[in-house]
C-alpha cells in the first residue's frame, strides 16, 4: 500500500459496506480498506478511543488468524493487517463517498476520528492479468442446518429453516419488498440439482446474500437496477459460448461452474459429511423428486463443508444455550474482574481456541463450561453470517484451435469472520422469539413445489 503521508482520497472508490463497516477500493492496486462505521448520533464525537478503534480492529485480526482459519482452513481466510490512516485522507474520504451509500445503510457514519483501518486483498479484482476479466462470486450462504428437536420448543424450528423463517419476518417488517426463494439447506444438500436451484433463486432475488462482480465492478447485486437477469446473462455470455449464446444455456453454464467451485475439495477420497436429522426444508420450493433423492455427501474440504462444520459448533440451538449464557452473565455480574481472565472479549489467542476445543460434551455445572458453549455459539454465528468469495478465473481453450467457450481455474475465499460481541446472544434470543412467532401467526401452510416435474441434467462445461 501506498506511505501513508501520501495517501490520496481520489485513487480510492466506494467499494461496499455491511452492517459495522465500510470498504473502499483503489483503483490500480488489488487493494482494499475496511473503516469502522458508527451511529449517526455518534457523528459529532467518537464513541471510542483511538485506542479502543485499534484494538477492535486488531482483535478482528486475531480472531480471524487464530481461531477461524484454523477451524476453517487456512487456504480460505484471509485477515489482512491493522493499518493507521492520515485523518484527513479519511475524513476527504468520507465526505467523496458518502453519495454513493445505498440510502439504507445511512443511518451510520464511517469512523473519521481513530484512523484505524484494515488492509486486505481485493478479492473482487484479483491482481491476474488475463485477457478476459475474472468473475467474482459473492454469497453469504447463511446456516446450512436444522437445530435438534431436543433443544428447541417450537416445532416448525425443526422443518423450516431460520433463514426461509427470517424471510417471511423481514417482508413483513418492509425489509424487502419481496421474498427469495433462496433455501440454505439446498445450497449446503451437495445435491448437484438442488444446489442449482439455490443459486438460481439467489440470483433471481440477490438481496445483500449475492453479487457478481465483473474485473472488479459489481454487475448484479442488491441494487434496483442491477436486478435484470437477462442483462447480467449479456454480460456473461462472453464466458460461456458453446451454448450457442442462448440465455438458458448461459445461465446453465454458469451455475454449474459456481457449484463445482462450491464442491471441490484438495482431499483425495474425501467421502464427505455424515449428516444428522433432517437436510431439507419444509419451505424449499424445489420439487420433491429431487428432495427425495436425499442429500449427497458434501466434501468435508471444500468451503461449504468447512463452513457448515464451524455452524454446528452451535450445538443447543438459542434456547438450549440462553441458559447457559444467563449463568455467565450472572457470574460476570457477582464477579466483574473474572472477565479477562475467562477470555470473554478476548484475546483471542491460541489458548482460546483450545479452550473451547477442550470443552466436555455434557455440562458439569461450571462457569468454565458455559462460557465455553457461549463462545462456540458466537463462532457459529459468525460461520453463519460469513460471505463466500469464488474467483472464477477464464482459460480459452486453444489446444484444437476452437472456440468451445471457456474454462475456468478458480478458488474460494471465506469473507466477513469478525467475532461476535457476547451481548449479540441475547439479541439473537429476541431476534428468534420475534421470528419463529411471525412465521406462526401467518404461516400459509404447505406448497407446492415449484418444478414439479423438471428434471435437471449436468454436463461438463
Amino acid at each position: 500500500m501506498e506511505a501513508a503521508d501520501k495517501m490520496d482520497d481520489n485513487e480510492w472508490n466506494y467499494h461496499g459496506e455491511g452492517n459495522k463497516s465500510l470498504v473502499v477500493s483503489h483503483v490500480q492496486m488489488s487493494r482494499v480498506l475496511r473503516l469502522l462505521k458508527y451511529s449517526s448520533e455518534d457523528a459529532e464525537n467518537a464513541p471510542q478511543t483511538t485506542e479502543e478503534a485499534f484494538r477492535q480492529m486488531e482483535n478482528i485480526v486475531d480472531f480471524s488468524n487464530n481461531v477461524m482459519s484454523p477451524l476453517l482452513g487456512d487456504k480460505f481466510v484471509h485477515s489482512g493487517e491493522v493499518v493507521k490512516l492520515p485523518l484527513e485522507f479519511v475524513r476527504q474520504l468520507s465526505i467523496k463517498v458518502q453519495h454513493q451509500r445505498p440510502a439504507w445503510r445511512c443511518d451510520k457514519v464511517m469512523d473519521i476520528y481513530s484512523g484505524a483501518a484494515l488492509c486486505l486483498p481485493n478479492l473482487t479484482a484479483p491482481s491476474i492479468q488475463t485477457h478476459t476479466p475474472p468473475l467474482c462470486i459473492e454469497i453469504k450462504p447463511k446456516c446450512g442446518f436444522l437445530p435438534s428437536p431436543e433443544h428447541v420448543s417450537k416445532d416448525i424450528k425443526t422443518k423450516v429453516c431460520r433463514y426461509c423463517m427470517h424471510q417471511q419476518y423481514k417482508v413483513a417488517n418492509g425489509k424487502w419488498k419481496r421474498k427469495s426463494l433462496y433455501c440454505p439447506l439446498d445450497l449446503f444438500s451437495g445435491n448437484k440439482q438442488r444446489m442449482y436451484f439455490a443459486i438460481k433463486h439467489l440470483i433471481e432475488e440477490p438481496q445483500n446474500n449475492f453479487k457478481i462482480f465483473k474485473g472488479g465492478q459489481c454487475i448484479h447485486g442488491d441494487r434496483d437496477e442491477l436486478l435484470s437477469v437477462s442483462s447480467l446473462l449479456q454480460k456473461l455470455r462472453p464466458y460461456f459460448t458453446c451454448g450457442n449464446g442462448r440465455n438458458k444455456a448461459v445461465l446453465h453454464d454458469f451455475i454449474q461452474v459456481l457449484v463445482d467451485s462450491l464442491l471441490s475439495s484438495d482431499e483425495e477420497g474425501d467421502e464427505g459429511m455424515e449428516r444428522e436429522g433432517r437436510t431439507v426444508c419444509e419451505a424449499s420450493l424445489c420439487s420433491t423428486e429431487l428432495i427425495r433423492t436425499g442429500p449427497q455427501p458434501l466434501p468435508r474440504d471444500s468451503v461449504l463443508g468447512r463452513i457448515l462444520q464451524v455452524q454446528l459448533l452451535d450445538s443447543l440451538d438459542i434456547e438450549g444455550l440462553f441458559p447457559l449464557y444467563r449463568r455467565v452473565e450472572q457470574y460476570l455480574h457477582h464477579f466483574p474482574k473474572e472477565r479477562s481472565r475467562l477470555q470473554i472479549d478476548g484475546p483471542y489467542d491460541k489458548a482460546f481456541l483450545e479452550k473451547l476445543q477442550k470443552c466436555p460434551r455434557e455440562d458439569d455445572g461450571s462457569i468454565e463450561y458455559a462460557v465455553a458453549k457461549v463462545q462456540q455459539y458466537r463462532i457459529a454465528m459468525t460461520a453463519k453470517d460469513c460471505s463466500i468469495m469464488v474467483t472464477l478465473v477464464p482459460r480459452r481453450d486453444e489446444e484444437d484451435g476452437s472456440d468451445r467457450g471457456a474454462a475456468f481455474s478458480f478458488s474460494a475465499s471465506i469473507l466477513d469472520l469478525d467475532p461476535k460481541p457476547q451481548d449479540s446472544v441475547r439479541r439473537q434470543q429476541r431476534l428468534d422469539h420475534h421470528v419463529v412467532a411471525a412465521y406462526l401467526r401467518d404461516d400459509p401452510g404447505p406448497r407446492p413445489p415449484l418444478y414439479p416435474e423438471c428434471t435437471l441434467l449436468i454436463h461438463p462445461v
